[in-house]
């Protein structure tokens, strides 16, 4: 029974698992972020570019 509760505790202090999850969650923010801001300057360059072959 001591073995169960000291191996508890042990899970209870590791914070490697706790870590690994922020890095994810700040890996997936950024992702969301890159593909979100490549979008948008993709549609703002094909527009600009549109206009430029209408002028010509």
């Amino acid at each position: 029974m001591q073995t169960i509760i000291n191996q508890a505790k042990r899970f209870l202090r590791d914070e490697d698992g706790a870590t690994m999850v922020e890095y994810a969650l700040m890996l997936a923010l950024i992702a969301v972020v890159c593909i979100a801001s490549v979008g948008l300057i993709g549609t703002r360059a094909n527009t600009l570019f549109g206009n430029i072959a209408t002028d010509l």
